[in-house]
């Protein structure tokens, strides 16, 4: 069975699966979301546990589903839930989508684009002194959600060398599919490195957080071992790291926190169109020694099979080898800058739909977070906002590309694109205040998915535009 029937709503292919009772998947709440509405303001989930929406990919296709994971933690610091959900936007209905067993824990869900499938991470199974959760002991999983309670190992896992191309030696986070659906990309740690690091080894490439990409196609490890399985997806790094333990300026020693740019890529300079690449935070050694974030693009290949300079598998030393292909690009130059680099809250990169600006955070000279956008060839920066206050979130760009949501101060908020404007849609209330993890545009462009913490739990609301 190939990848290819599974995203065709087929399941069958060799997999690691857990079926669950019926009982488990059928409505676990219901209650009428507009009658606890204000104005526009929508209560989706009834506060009962506390949820958490990814930062992106949260709707369903048709906008009448969100997909969240819950924790213990409001900001989800804690990793420590056993249960992917979703609910029923207009009704307040509760399915359960996976329940994760044997001490594992799984979350950060997010949803394919136009398919029923949702991938989400899943912590070791069972859990034991030598491989409990960790960053680099992770995997991702996709779940069909007209099948509740199947999981399809996405990435392969390979611990053993002479490792496997195609399979990772590690932990991949944060899944998001691309535009289209058919690739996958997430951050990524090696464990094969981070044992090297913990035993204090010399002589290897240090483990570092970097970014992976994933396309249908099966594989299977080489070898046997029990931590070793099998995928359903071709896993490849695309972000080359420095080997150096001390790295030298310019070096790229992180990347994390990626987007997709475009929802059909971007225009090249020579009007060519790069139907593939990503937008994404890149961690580098500044001319003065200190690490410095900068935003940076990597232009992918249409095949992530072939090798590069180095063995796509890696070795028992060094980290796997990227696509021949992969373009990696450096955006911004912050250094000089009055508050150099990224800045403000945790968040990813995102593109506009047409693919010409690459947002982010970063401080104006006052020191005031606001957004910025940069294209994705290259150019100078320029801010959007202008805001006497901070932006204090995750932010999405509409459908149209008109508009960007996020939180500030003030509360909830829109601006627009290219004048810059910000408009308060909700304000933001001490009894209930607006989280600052997920503010995410339904595919209809109509409604915006956020959470508040209400009595010290998160609750997902939909505002309806």
């Amino acid at each position: 069975m190939t990848v290819g029937h599974f995203l065709g709503r087929n399941s069958g292919y060799a997999k690691r699966s857990l079926v669950l009772g019926l009982a488990p998947f059928i409505s676990m709440a219901f209650f009428t979301g507009s009658a606890l509405s204000r104005a526009e303001e929508i209560a989706v989930t009834d506060g009962k546990e506390n949820v958490l929406l990814t930062n992106t990919g949260c709707w369903s296709p048709d906008g009448n589903w969100l997909v969240y994971d819950t924790r213990s933690a409001a900001d989800g610091g804690v990793f420590d839930g056993d249960r992917i959900e979703r609910v029923h936007v207009p009704t307040g209905k509760v399915e359960l989508l996976y329940r994760s067993q044997n001490g594992a824990k799984c979350g950060v869900v997010t949803h394919h684009p136009t398919k029923p499938l949702v991938a989400f991470i899943l912590g070791p199974e069972p859990l034991d002194d030598g491989f409990t959760y960790g960053p680099a002991r992770r995997r991702g999983v996709v779940v069909d959600t007209t099948r509740p309670g199947i999981a399809l190992d996405l990435d392969a896992r390979d611990l053993v060398a002479p490792f496997t191309p195609g399979a990772l030696r590690g932990g991949s986070h944060v899944h998001v599919w691309s535009p289209e659906g058919d690739w996958i990309s997430y951050t990524y740690e090696d464990h094969v490195l981070d044992l090297l690091d913990q035993a204090k080894q010399i002589g290897h490439q240090p483990n570092r957080r970097t970014i992976g990409i994933s396309a249908p196609g099966r594989v299977i490890p080489r070898h046997a071992h029990p931590r070793n399985h099998e995928g359903s997806y071709f896993s490849a790094l695309v972000v080359p790291l420095s080997a150096r333990t001390e790295p030298n300026p310019g070096e790229l020693i992180k990347a994390c926190e990626e987007g997709w740019i475009g929802t059909d890529g971007y225009l090249k300079p020579d009007g060519t169109r790069q139907k593939r690449a990503l937008a994404f935070q890149g961690t580098v050694i500044g001319e003065s020694g200190k690490p410095v974030v900068e935003i940076f693009v990597a232009d992918l290949p249409d095949d992530l099979t072939v090798a590069a300079h180095a063995p796509l598998e890696g070795t028992a030393t060094t980290m796997p080898g990227s696509p021949q292909g992969v373009i990696i690009r450096r955006l911004t130059q912050t250094e000089n800058r009055p508050f150099p680099g990224i800045q403000g809250p945790r968040h990813w990169v995102r593109s506009s739909p047409d693919g010409s600006h690459i947002a982010y955070l970063a401080k104006d000279d006052k020191g005031i977070t606001q957004i910025y956008l940069v294209s994705p060839n290259g150019g100078s920066p320029t801010p959007l906002t202008h805001n006497d206050s901070p932006i204090r979130s995750c932010f999405t760009w509409s459908p149209d590309g008109r508009s960007i949501a996020h939180t500030t101060e003030q509360g909830l908020c829109l601006t627009s694109v290219p004048a810059g404007r910000c408009t308060v849609l909700l304000k933001q209330e001490k009894d209930r205040p607006i989280r600052p993890e997920a503010v995410v545009f339904s595919p209809d462009g109509r409604s915006i998915a956020f959470m508040r913490n209400i009595h010290g739990k998160n609750r997902i609301f939909s505002y309806r535009i």
